[in-house]
């Protein structure tokens, strides 16, 4: 069963990175929607791993089986994740630690996870976070980052050190993000198919999302009165590359927020038949979302390297400087509208993508 709220949601997600790298990678333009789309596109993977847990479990799948399907499907991600780098990136970025790399290893956690209480799963997640400053100080995040970009050198302590603490999408902190989204799954669709969410449990997703929204405010708030009480060290108020504690409780919130108000506004009860449009656009997106990712960085980052090669010049001269801002938001307009007729077509003829070679390969 497809639940709009999440199809939408996860659109909403690749629409924001969409534009995001279509204007950084082609003007050199970040926008204000910047650090918003990864976020919620990695905790949608917790909620979708407790949706697709659930059916197994209704299914009466043994617990030795869904521990197999997951960590395949976890190692398939990682493994995704490097030959994306590879691919799109070039060799020498293989060890950047993108999203799909993080994705696959939280997948790997939900699968120890799945087996804990709620409160437990949230209180690991600040643990994480709170050691994640310290690790990043003993790590010297700063030596890895000096050009605005991770750096690291191609060494056994560099790739783990990214892995771990100072890539783009290390463990500490990110894996939080899928963390919290199997907990926000489990509060609104509960740890078995068919078990009917409640209002209060709804609510209380709702409320927490706000809550931690209006504590992430305050703090930005808070920060900005008082500069001289927060260490030099420390990142900026509204920081992703390192998160700043405002950055990580504001885009938890959020997701949270909007995933248990989006359920209770379109699938819950009599909300069924609301935005049914919409409810089909983003269906299409949703369930093409990994391919989405990965293709609209082969249409705008490929024929870049391309052109520079065939003119002679170095792969990456027209790195950030491909075009104006209007036209970077052109030309991700229309790869948005382009994908979902691709996709919707692949659709409707069952054609294969990456989600379908990962349940064959996995499943």
């Amino acid at each position: 069963m497809r639940y709009s709220s999440i199809d939408i949601l996860r659109t909403l997600a690749i629409f924001v990175m969409v534009v995001v790298h279509f204007c950084e990678n082609l003007a050199g333009y970040t926008p204000p929607i910047a650090g918003f789309g990864a976020p919620l596109f990695m905790l949608l993977s917790g909620v979708s791993y407790r949706l697709w847990l659930n059916g197994q479990l209704f299914r009466d799948v043994s617990d030795t089986q869904i521990a197999k399907i997951t960590i395949r499907r976890g190692l398939f991600l990682f493994g995704i994740g490097f030959v994306f780098n590879i691919l799109i990136w070039l060799p020498e970025d293989t060890f950047n630690w993108d999203v799909l790399t993080l994705i696959g290893f939280g997948l790997i956690t939900l699968n120890i996870a799945r087996r804990l209480p709620p409160a437990l799963i949230l209180l690991f997640c600040g643990a994480v976070y709170a050691i994640s400053p310290l690790a990043r100080s003993i790590a010297q995040w700063p030596d890895y980052w000096q050009n605005g970009y991770f750096d690291p050198d191609w060494t056994l302590a560099d790739v783990l050190q990214g892995f771990l603490v100072v890539g783009y999408f290390p463990v500490l902190p990110w894996v939080i993000f899928p963390l919290t989204g199997f907990v926000a799954g489990t509060w609104v669709f509960g740890q078995t198919r068919g078990q009917q969410p409640g209002v209060p449990a709804i609510i209380r997703g709702i409320r927490i999302g706000a809550g931690m929204i209006v504590i992430s405010t305050s703090m930005v708030a808070t920060r900005t009165l008082l500069p001289q009480w927060f260490p030099s060290d420390w990142p900026a108020t509204w920081s992703m590359f390192p998160p700043s504690a405002e950055y990580v409780l504001g885009t938890l919130g959020f997701g949270v927020f909007s995933f248990c108000g989006g359920y209770l506004l379109l699938d819950f009860a009599a909300a069924a038949e609301r935005l049914q449009t919409l409810k089909s656009f983003a269906a299409t997106l949703s369930r093409y979302s990994l391919s989405a990712y990965i293709l609209h960085h082969i249409v705008h980052v490929w024929p870049m390297w391309i052109y520079a090669v065939t003119t002679g010049q170095e792969t990456t001269v027209y790195w950030q400087q491909a075009t104006t801002i209007p036209v970077a938001i052109l030309l991700a307009c229309i790869y948005f509208v382009l994908s979902f007729i691709l996709f919707r077509w692949m659709e409707k003829n069952n054609q294969p993508a990456i989600e379908s070679a990962m349940r064959w390969i996995c499943d």
